[in-house]
Formats: structure tokens, sequence, C-alpha cells
């Protein structure tokens, strides 16, 4: 049984915190700056120079990439061969308050989401998801969710009856929904089956998948693309000004479900996809 103290795990998701708020992952750079290189709508190009200008600027001066540093979205992958010693959930919002504390990262985390809106101060609590995976190791990934996108998203338990073009149309007019308001270019992750909550976990891990990733089920491979086709085709366009760069990749997820169900949840993500993984 391997052994990872508690404190290990709060200075990884420490550093985890700082590195993901003031630098995007390549593969969404390479995204937005192939949307750039084929975009045809002049203001639609000016907003994308404007874009990849401020990320350049957030990792050049180690500074958020965006004011709205979010919730902190915590992934634990623990292998069955890991102890860890210690409180894991509290080492994670350790881990959190000082890396939003010291990174000088916007807090905007309230206690109570109703009655008493105080914000708590260091961004605490995390939203932690655990996994328990084979080996002996420990896979954090640290996803900070910003609401402008979050607002956007949508649930929706569909009959089976309603079939692929009734998972089609809702992801569709989640979209058509969300508009400009999420700031596209935007990241869609879907989950589709499992329950009412498994369907939004998986909505919310798909966008973690690396945007240069295709689906391993050619089926759900296609789908994506059509899906992507189509959104970009409503000429919505980056923040909204027109063109054809709204959706940078749509990723689904897939999990079996009730013979009498088909939830679909839609995860939108702005073009802001901050996410960063260590492994221990």
């Amino acid at each position: 049984m391997r052994e990872i103290k508690a404190e290990e795990l709060r200075d990884c998701v420490k550093r985890l915190c700082i590195e993901a708020c003031c630098v995007l992952p390549q593969d969404v750079r390479d995204c937005i700056e192939r949307g750039r290189q084929e975009e045809t709508w002049a203001p639609a190009r000016e907003i994308l120079d404007h874009i990849i200008e401020n990320y350049h600027i957030a990792e050049d001066n180690n500074v958020p990439i965006c004011q709205d540093t979010g919730v902190a979205c915590v992934f634990l992958e623990i292998g069955q061969g890991v102890h860890i010693t210690g409180n894991i959930e509290e080492a994670v919002n350790a881990g959190v308050a000082a890396g939003y504390t010291e990174g000088y990262l916007r807090k905007s985390v309230v206690v109570d989401p109703v009655f008493n809106r105080k914000n708590s101060g260091d961004n605490t609590p995390a939203m932690i998801y655990y996994d328990i995976v084979p080996g002996d190791k420990l896979t954090v990934t640290v996803a900070p969710k910003g609401f402008g996108s979050e607002n956007m998203s949508q649930i929706k338990m569909l009959k089976p009856a309603d079939g692929l073009d009734g998972v089609k149309d809702f992801i569709l007019k989640v979209i058509e929904d969300a508009g400009p308001n999420p700031c596209p270019p935007v990241i869609v992750g879907v989950g589709i089956g499992g329950t009412f909550d498994k369907a939004a976990l998986m909505a919310k891990k798909a966008l973690l998948r690396p945007l240069d990733e295709k689906n391993p089920d050619p089926q759900y491979a296609a789908l994506e693309e059509e899906l992507k086709e189509k959104i970009n085709a409503k000429g919505i366009g980056p923040q909204g000004f027109g063109g054809k760069t709204y959706a940078l990749a749509v990723n689904i997820n897939t999990f079996a479900t009730h013979i009498a169900g088909l939830p679909v949840a839609v995860n939108i993500n702005c073009h802001v996809a901050r996410h960063k993984t260590e492994v221990l």
C-alpha cells in the first residue's frame, strides 16, 4: 500500500488552482487559433485576436486569464493501492484556499445559496468528485468553473421515444438559449444516459477531454462533429458578434440507462476552459 500525505495533496491542489487560472491548455489554444485562421467575418477575427492576446498576457504575467476564476472543481482518481494519510476533503479545501489567496484569484463562493449569500472568503468549499481506479497513483485535476457559462447549462429527462432527433434538438436548443452569454467560443460538454445526476457529471467531465481527441465510438464521434457544424452554422460567433467560431468542440460522454429514460445534460464552458492535472 503506497502512502501519500494529505499535505502533498494540499500543495498539489494549491499549485493547480493557480496554474489552471493563469495558463490555458494547449489544445484549447490550438482550437482558438485554428478558428482565427478559418474565420472569414472581420469582427469575429478581431475578437479572436483579442482572446489570443489575452491568454498570452495572462501566461507571461502569471495573472488570471479571466476575472471570474470560478468555483474550484476538483476531480480525484484514487488508486486502490493508495492510502492518503489525513483528511482528504480538508486537504483539498486547504489547497484551494491557499491557491486562491496566494495567487490573488477572485473568491466567488458564497456559503449559503439562498438565505445568507455571504462570501466564504477563500473560495471554499471546493466541488470534489471521487473515482476509485486500479493502481497506486493519485490523479488530481483542478477545473475552475466560471458561472457565465455554468448558468447556461441545462439538463432534460427525455423519453426514449424522443430518440436521436430529440437529443440533437435539445442540445441545439440549449445553444440557442445560451447565445452570446457564455462568452463564446465555447466547449460543449454532453452527458447522455445514466440518471439525472450521472448525466450532469458526465457532461462536466466531458469538458476535460482534450479537444484534439475524438470520441472512441465512431457513432458518437460523427454526432459530435455534426452538432459542432450545426452549432457553428447558427452564426452567433465569438462573443456573439457573428461568425462561424462558436463551438470549439462538442464532447459527448455516455452511460447505460433505464429502459424508460433518456437523460441528456449539456454543460457549457467558455473559451477560458481551465483545467490542469497532476499525478502523485
